[in-house]
This record gives C-alpha cells, sequence and structure tokens, in this order.
C-alpha cells in the first residue's frame, strides 16, 4: 500500500511517500480503508522528535482517519465489514489503510462526509472532554479560548456556542479573527499584540472568565490565572507556546477557581466507553448541524509535507485533510 513515511525526525523535510506492508488487525481493532486523514498539531510534533511518543522509525503519521472497515478482530462487535467509521490513533493515519482500536472509533452518519469525519474526534472530544466533562460550562457563562483559530480551538469555540456561552476567541492575528466569530465566537482578542489583562476586565465588567480554555501556557496561562472568576475553572490544554508556567497557587485560593487538565488521549484510553458514546454524540450533532467542523483545505496524500509546512507557518484555519483518492469530501455513502 501507499503510506507517508517519515524516515528521520526532522519533520516536514523527512516525509516521502512510500510502500509500506498493510497493517493486520489485532483482536480489539479494525482495518480500515482509508478515504480521509487529517493533520494535526500533534502529527507535526512527532514528526520532528518533539512528542513525548516516539515511533520507531520510519513510520506514518496521523493520528486521525476516515473510511471503510475492511476487516475487524475477533473482539470487535460494534462494526462490520463495510461500515463507514472515523478512527483516532496515535500515528498510522497517512496512509491507504490504517488499524484502529474499536473503541476509538465512531459510525459515521450517512449526511457527513468523510473530509469532514476525518477532523473529528480529536477536536471535538479534546472540547467535550474539556467543556462538558470535566469543567461542566453552562449555557450563560463566559467562556474564553485561547488559540481559537486552529483545529482544537474552533472546535471548542463552536461547541460553546452550542452550550450557549458566551464565547470570547482569543487570536495571535486579528485578520483570523473572522474565522473565529463564523465559529460563533462573540467576542475577539489578540493576545499577542494587545493588552490581555485589559481586553477581558473590560469584555466582563471586570468579573474575569467563568471558563478557560488555554492551550498557549507561558504568559498567556499566567495571565488568565489572573483573569478567572469566581468559581471559574481554568482548564490547560497544551503548550503550543512551548512554555509549561509555574502558578502560584494563592490564585486560585483567592478566587475559588478550580484548575482542571484535560489530556483527551487519556481519557479516551482510561474510559472508553463513555469516550465512544461522546464520540457517537458529537458525530451526531454535526449530522444535525449543530456543529459545524472547518476543513481549512483538502491536498492529496502526496502532499502531506506540504500540510504540515503550512501548518508550521501558522497558516491554516481549521484542519487539513489528505486524501487517498479525489472526492473525500463528497462521499457519504461509501
Amino acid at each position: 500500500m501507499r503510506a507517508v513515511l517519515c524516515k528521520d525526525f526532522k519533520g516536514a523535510d523527512a516525509l516521502e511517500i512510500d510502500d509500506a506492508v498493510t497493517p493486520e488487525p489485532a483482536d480489539d481493532e479494525v482495518l480500515v480503508d482509508v478515504r480521509a486523514a487529517s493533520v494535526s498539531f500533534m502529527d507535526k510534533l512527532m514528526a520532528e522528535g518533539g512528542y513525548q511518543l516516539r515511533p520507531d522509525l520510519p513510520y506514518s503519521p496521523g493520528t486521525e482517519v476516515a473510511g471503510l472497515v475492511v476487516s475487524v478482530g475477533a473482539e470487535v462487535t460494534r462494526f462490520k465489514t463495510g461500515d463507514r467509521i472515523a478512527g483516532q490513533l496515535w500515528y498510522g493515519g497517512y496512509a491507504e489503510r490504517a488499524v484502529v482500536k474499536h473503541w476509538k472509533c465512531a459510525l459515521i452518519p450517512p449526511e457527513v462526509d468523510y473530509a469532514t469525519a476525518s477532523t473529528v474526534l480529536h477536536n471535538y472530544l479534546t472540547a467535550y472532554s474539556a467543556l462538558i466533562d470535566r469543567c461542566a460550562l453552562k449555557a450563560g457563562e463566559a467562556l474564553f479560548v485561547t488559540g481559537a483559530t486552529g483545529g482544537v480551538g474552533l472546535a471548542a469555540v463552536d461547541m460553546g456556542r452550542m452550550l450557549g456561552a458566551r464565547v470570547i476567541a482569543g487570536v495571535g492575528d486579528m485578520a483570523k479573527g473572522p474565522a473565529a466569530r463564523e465559529a460563533g465566537a462573540s467576542d475577539v482578542v489578540d493576545y499577542r499584540n494587545g493588552d490581555l489583562r485589559a481586553q477581558i476586565k473590560d469584555l466582563t465588567a471586570g468579573r474575569g472568565v467563568d471558563v478557560c480554555f488555554e492551550m498557549i501556557g507561558g504568559e498567556t496561562f499566567l495571565a488568565m490565572a489572573r483573569l478567572m472568576a469566581w468559581g471559574g475553572r481554568l482548564s490547560p490544554i497544551g503548550f503550543v507556546g512551548g512554555d509549561i508556567p509555574a502558578l502560584p497557587m494563592n490564585l486560585p485560593l483567592l478566587k475559588g477557581y478550580s484548575v482542571v487538565g484535560v489530556f483527551s488521549g487519556a481519557w479516551v484510553e482510561q474510559f472508553p466507553a463513555e469516550a465512544a458514546a461522546a464520540a457517537d454524540e458529537v458525530m451526531n450533532w454535526i449530522a444535525a448541524g449543530k456543529l459545524t467542523p472547518r476543513i481549512d483545505r483538502v491536498l492529496p496524500l502526496e502532499q502531506a509535507a506540504e500540510a504540515m509546512q503550512l501548518l508550521a507557518r501558522r497558516e491554516v484555519l481549521g484542519r487539513i485533510v489528505l486524501e487517498t483518492a479525489p472526492g473525500a469530501g463528497a462521499q457519504t455513502g461509501g
């Protein structure tokens, strides 16, 4: 089979199309004929050797796929050959075939195409885990999302809007503000070029935010630690800025707010039944038009390196999707 292989931990420069051995599903896995695979920041970090997981070389990147079930392992009862599914994996998705744990998959409703389905599980399960499972976001609360125009950030904005929150989007480039507003943000702030503290205080009449979905780390996280409302939930999702901050613990003490860590990959591993149910629920919300994933562009599998370079330059709004054959964005029936 054709696959994009990373042969050295040098990022996009080490990616190339080559022949690879078609994988065989274990007892708890499904073999998927991949029609679409989305490109994530985690893929980029892993290919650069900067992620905590370092696969044996060569390996195929790719954390999310959508396609048709080819075969199932002996323990799999939820899916059968011919089912349209989306699956989440640590790597292996940039290929014509991939194996995925059955409890990390979801059926794709007829209304949802392969390209869209390949962008859902990582982005929206992260948002679901943070906003619904961990932070219990309520209608009318103020939600601040940093990195709001990336794949995960837009999913959080979209889900926050659906849940009835007042969503404030944080961006590092105001030219990306319209994308955040399209996803459901009421307000947009520039944390890179403006005074974040003054902007948040102005928008919330000095009260602060109830929930902060924080992906940048560093000074942005520390600023938000001083901008939480009483009883709020400050949720570190990641540290895209590269700096893992140390939090003065008198800050949550003084306002009675909680620091709620979210690692959706671990949540899926620890609570597979709950995560599978959440994935099905999210897919149904998308099918019903309640949530709208954003695809930046669709590229052929051969342009995986270009996709990763665009991501590195922060020129992506939402997700880039790689397709193994033309038409992934239009296929809804198999």
